[in-house]
C-alpha cells in the first residue's frame, strides 16, 4: 500500500542530520572554484513571517544548486543586532536590550530559519552586538579616523527637547516626536562624526556601469542619489554691502540672464548679515519655525513654497541688475552653497515661488529665440535659443552654457563646477544601544583615539536605566564615561554618541570569511579568497543606504591595502515583497505586523511542512516582482509533493526503482535508437526539465517558478507513462528518471528529496546526502523534439505553419512550402525572386 507524505516525520530527522554531517561548511582556500552566496542578514526583532521567508528560501536555493555544481559554496548567516528596536523593547519590557536581542536570536535561528531547512555554514556566524564584532567595527572607524575619512563638524538635527535626544526623520510625525505628540521637534546645530563617503563619489557614480550584474533600475536609483551635477558657481555681489557676495551654484547658467531673486537657506550665516532692520522680526520668526521641520517636509513639492524678503538685493554678474534676496525653508545649507538663484520662467519650482511673491519672469531660452506671444504660462525647461541675453543672443542654450562660464571665469564672476548630491555621512547616533565610538575628549589634548591595544571600548551592561528621556543614558554612566587620557593621562571622557547601525553591515559579509578571527577583522588571504560576493539577494528598499554604504567601505579598505576588490556584490538579486490582504485597511498590502496582515511560519511548517513553503514563494511569480500570499497556493505545492511522494513510492512498491543495480546516471548509455516511442518521450522529457532548471537557476536570470513548472511537467509526464505502459520490475530508465526529477528539485524542496533519495536507495550510505551530490547533465540531442513547427512565409509575413520531421534538408522544406495550399493561393502566379530557408524553423519566398 503506497504510504502518505508526511513533512512532519521527516523535515526535523534531516536538518540534524545534515547539521551532524556538517555537509554546509566552507573551506578556506579549496581547489573548487569558489561561490560566495550571501543574504542580507535580519536584525532581530523576534518573529520572522512567510514575507520574510521568501529571501532566505531564494539564496539557500542558489547555494545549494552551486554547491552541487561543484562549487565551493560560502553560505553564511548573521544578525543586525543593534538598534533603536531593542531600546524601545528595553523601555517596553523592562528587559535589557542585549537579553531581548540574545533571546530572539536563538529563536530565529533554532525555530524558523533552521526548521526552513537552509543550508548556513553556521560556524561563520556574526552578531553585530558581540564585542567581538564591535571590536573589529571600531578598528575600522580608527583606521577611517587615521586616513581622515572620519571627521567632526556641526551639522542640523531633529532635536526633541522632552526626550533630550536626536531623532531620525521618520521618528518625526506631524512635526512632533513620535513619542511626545504634543512635543514640536527642533532643528538643532549639534557637533557629530561624519565618514567621508563624498571623497568617492566620482569612483561610486562612474563604476555603477561596471555592475552589470546588478538590476538596472537599483543602478539608476544610486545614480540619482549620488547626484552628479555639472554647472558654475557664480557670485553675486551684495548691493547694499559690496564688501560681501553670495555664491549660487546652477547646473544652468545659461539661464542666468533671467534671474528675478535669490534665495538663501534660514541656516545660511548671510541671513543675519543682509536681513535689514525693518525685515529683521519677520525674518527671525520665518528662521524659528523652519527649525521645527525635517528636511524631507522642507523639501517636498506637494506644499506650496514659503519665504520672506530680507530688505537686501544682489548684483546680477551679468547684466549688473539688482534683484530682491529672500529666506526660504526650501533651500538647504547641507546641499551645494545655501543659496539658489531664481529663474522663474525656466524652473517649475521657481516659476510658482515667483507667482506667489509677485516677481518678474524673464523669458531668456526658447524654441526658436523669440518671445512667447502673451507671456509665459508655464516655465519652460528644455534646451534651445537665447533671447534677452546680451552678447549671448541668439545662440542655442548649450553652446551659450560653456560660453558664459568661461566670460564668468574671465570677468572673475564664477568658476566652473561639479556639485553631488552626496553628502558625508552622518554616523553619530545619540543612543545607548549601538556600537561605542572609540574617541576619548581630554580639555588638554582635544580628541584622541582608543589605543588598539584597549579595544573593545565595551558597552556597559550593569546600571543602565532606559527611560527614553534625558538623552544617551551612556552621559550618566560616570565610571564608564570618566577615563584617562591615552595621551596625558590626565583626566578625560569618553565619545558618548554611538554608531549607525548601517555601520555594522558595511562590513559583515567581510567578517564571515574569518568569523573567528580573534587577531584581526579578517585574515587578508581568505578575504582576498572569497571576495567579491557572487551573488547578493535582498530587498530593494536596501538599494541605496545599505548598498551604496558597503561599497563606500570596501573602496576605502582597498585605498588601506586591506582588500582588493573595490566592489563587493558582483551579482545583486533584489527580490520583490511578499503581500495579503489586510483586514485594518481592507486592501493588499505588504506583510507586515503593524497591518495585521502575518502568516507564521511555525504552524505552517508543522502542517504542510517547510518544503511546501519554499516551493510557494518560489512558485507564485518571478523573484523580482510581487508575491501575494495565498493560502490555497501554498496547500497546492503540499499536494504536488504528495503526488511526488506516491509517484515513488508506488515505482519503488513495484520494483522498478534498482539503484543498486542499474547505472541510473549513465543517461547518455541509453541506446536511443532501440527504445520505444513511449520510452523515448520519457527520456526526452527528463532531458529537457534538467536543462530548463539548470538554465532557470542559472545567475542570468533567475527563474524559480518557471523551474517549478518544469517539474510538474516531468512528474506529469512520469505519471502518463507509468499509467500507459504499466511497469513491472526494475527499469533503468524509470530509476534514471527519477534520479534526475529529486536532483533537480533538491534546491528547492530539500527535505522530501533527501528523503526519497535515501528510500530509493541512491544515497551511498547513511553519511550520504543529494545535497552533496553533482548536479545531473543534460544531451543536448535529446532535448529536442522529433517533430518540429515550420514556419512558412511570404515576404517575411507568416502565411502557414505545418508540422514536419526535425532534420528535413533544404530542397524537401521547400518542396512542403510549394505544395501547401495557403501558399499557393498567397504566391498565385507571381514569380519568386529567392527562398530562404532556415533548418528546422522556416521557410520564406519572396516574391
Amino acid at each position: 500500500m503506497v504510504s502518505q507524505y508526511c513533512p512532519q516525520d521527516i523535515d526535523e530527522k534531516w536538518q540534524q542530520q545534515w547539521e551532524k554531517l556538517g555537509i554546509y561548511k566552507a573551506i578556506d582556500n579549496d581547489s573548487k572554484p569558489k561561490f560566495y552566496s550571501l543574504v542580507m542578514f535580519p536584525y532581530p526583532s523576534g518573529d520572522l513571517h512567510m514575507g520574510h521567508m521568501r529571501v532566505y528560501t531564494i539564496s539557500d536555493v542558489i547555494s545549494r544548486q552551486r554547491r552541487m555544481q561543484g562549487f565551493n559554496v560560502l553560505n553564511p548567516m548573521g544578525w543586525d543586532a543593534f538598534g533603536l528596536p531593542a531600546e524601545n523593547a528595553a523601555m517596553k519590557r523592562k528587559l535589557h536590550p542585549e537579553k531581548w536581542t540574545k533571546e530572539n536570536i536563538r529563536f530565529m535561528r533554532d525555530e524558523q530559519l533552521k526548521k526552513l531547512g537552509t543550508s548556513y555554514d553556521w560556524d561563520r556566524e556574526v552578531t553585530t552586538c558581540d564585542s567581538n564584532y564591535y571590536r573589529w567595527t571600531q578598528w575600522i572607524f580608527l583606521k577611517m579616523y587615521e586616513a581622515g575619512l572620519a571627521v567632526r563638524k556641526s551639522a542640523p538635527v531633529n532635536w526633541c527637547p522632552e526626550c533630550c535626544t536626536v531623532l531620525a526623520n521618520e521618528q518625526v510625525e506631524n512635526g512632533a516626536c513620535w513619542r511626545h505628540p504634543e512635543t514640536p521637534v527642533e532643528q538643532k546645530q549639534m557637533h557629530q562624526w561624519f565618514l567621508k563617503i563624498t571623497n568617492y563619489a566620482e569612483e561610486l557614480l562612474a563604476d555603477l556601469d561596471t555592475l552589470k550584474g546588478w538590476p538596472e533600475r537599483v543602478r539608476v536609483m544610486q545614480q540619482n542619489w549620488i547626484g552628479k551635477s555639472q554647472g558654475a558657481e557664480l557670485y553675486f555681489k551684495v548691493k547694499e554691502k559690496p564688501e560681501l557676495q553670495v555664491q549660487v551654484f546652477t547646473t544652468r547658467p545659461d539661464t542666468t540672464f533671467g534671474v528675478s531673486y535669490l534665495v538663501l537657506a534660514p541656516e545660511n550665516p548671510l541671513v543675519a548679515q543682509l536681513t535689514t532692520p525693518e525685515n529683521k522680526a519677520k525674518v527671525e520668526e520665518y528662521v524659528e519655525l523652519s527649525k521645527k521641520k525635517t528636511e524631507l517636509d522642507r523639501m517636498t513639492t506637494e506644499k506650496t513654497k514659503t519665504g520672506v524678503p530680507t530688505g537686501s538685493h544682489v548684483i546680477n554678474p551679468f547684466n549688473g541688475e539688482a534683484v530682491p534676496v529672500l529666506v526660504s525653508d526650501y533651500v538647504l545649507m547641507s546641499y551645494g552653497t545655501g543659496a539658489v538663484m531664481g529663474v522663474p520662467a525656466h524652473d517649475e519650482r521657481d516659476f510658482a515661488f515667483a507667482k506667489v511673491f509677485n516677481l518678474p519672469v524673464t523669458e531668456v531660452i526658447s524654441v526658436d529665440g523669440k518671445a512667447t506671444e502673451g507671456g509665459m504660462k508655464a516655465a519652460y525647461l528644455e534646451h534651445g535659443i537665447m533671447l534677452n541675453s546680451g552678447e549671448f543672443n541668439g545662440l542655442g542654450s548649450a553652446e551659450a552654457k560653456l560660453k558664459m562660464i568661461a566670460w564668468a571665469e574671465q570677468n572673475q564672476a564664477g568658476k566652473e563646477r561639479t556639485q553631488f548630491r552626496l553628502r558625508d555621512w552622518l554616523i553619530s547616533r545619540q543612543r545607548y544601544w549601538g556600537c561605542p565610538i572609540p574617541l576619548v575628549h581630554c580639555e588638554k589634548c582635544g580628541i584622541s583615539p582608543v589605543p588598539e591595544a584597549s579595544l573593545p571600548v565595551i558597552l556597559p551592561v550593569e546600571g543602565v536605566e532606559f527611560t527614553g528621556e534625558g538623552g544617551s543614558p551612556l552621559k550618566k554612566m560616570t565610571d564608564w564615561l570618566t577615563i584617562d587620557c591615552p595621551k596625558c593621562g590626565g583626566s578625560a571622557q569618553r565619545e558618548t554618541d554611538t554608531m549607525d547601525t548601517f555601520i555594522d553591515s558595511s562590513w559583515y559579509f567581510l567578517r564571515y570569511v574569518d568569523a573567528k578571527n580573534p587577531e584581526a577583522a579578517f585574515s587578508q588571504e581568505k578575504v582576498n579568497y572569497w571576495m567579491p560576493v557572487d551573488q547578493y539577494v535582498g530587498g530593494v528598499e536596501h538599494a541605496i543606504l545599505h548598498l551604496l554604504y558597503s561599497r563606500f567601505f570596501t573602496r576605502a579598505l582597498r585605498d588601506m591595502g586591506l582588500v582588493k576588490c573595490a566592489e563587493p556584490f558582483t551579482n545583486l538579486l533584489s527580490q520583490g515583497m511578499v503581500t495579503m490582504h489586510s483586514p485594518l485597511s481592507g486592501r493588499i498590502e505588504k506583510m507586515s505586523k503593524s497591518r495585521g496582515n502575518v502568516v507564521g511560519t511555525l504552524d505552517f511548517f508543522k502542517k504542510y511542512g517547510a518544503d511546501a513553503a519554499r516551493l510557494f514563494t518560489l512558485f507564485a511569480s518571478p523573484p523580482e516582482q510581487e508575491l501575494e500570499w495565498n493560502e490555497d497556493g501554498a496547500v497546492g505545492q503540499y499536494r504536488f509533493l504528495g503526488r511526488i511522494w506516491r509517484l515513488v513510492d508506488e515505482l519503488r512498491e513495484k520494483g522498478c526503482l534498482d539503484a543498486a543495480s542499474v547505472d541510473a546516471s549513465a543517461g547518455h548509455k541509453f541506446d536511443v535508437a532501440s527504445l520505444n516511442t513511449a520510452d523515448k518521450a520519457l527520456l526526452k522529457q527528463v532531458h529537457k526539465a534538467v536543462k530548463a532548471v539548470t538554465a532557470d537557476l542559472g545567475k542570468e536570470d533567475y527563474g524559480f517558478n518557471t523551474a517549478i513548472a518544469r517539474c510538474m511537467e516531468l512528474v506529469n509526464a512520469l505519471y502518463k507513462y507509468v499509467q500507459e505502459v504499466n511497469p513491472q520490475g526494475p527499469s533503468a530508465l524509470l530509476t534514471f528518471a527519477i534520479r534526475n526529477l529529486l536532483l533537480v528539485m533538491a534546491p528547492m524542496a530539500p527535505h522530501i528529496t533527501e528523503e526519497l533519495w535515501h528510500q530509493c536507495g541512491y544515497a551511498n550510505g547513511e553519511s550520504d546526502s543529494i545535497h552533496v551530490t553533482s548536479w545531473p547533465s543534460f544531451e543536448e540531442a535529446l532535448t529536442y523534439d522529433d517533430d518540429i513547427e515550420l514556419v512558412l512565409q511570404v515576404n517575411g509575413k507568416i502565411v502557414s505553419k505545418i508540422g514536419v520531421s526535425r532534420g528535413i534538408g533544404k530542397e524537401k522544406a521547400e518542396a512542403i512550402a510549394f505544395a501547401d495550399d495557403k501558399m499557393k493561393a498567397k504566391l498565385g502566379d507571381s514569380p519568386v525572386r529567392k527562398v530562404i530557408v532556415v533548418p528546422d524553423k522556416l521557410v520564406n519566398i519572396v516574391i
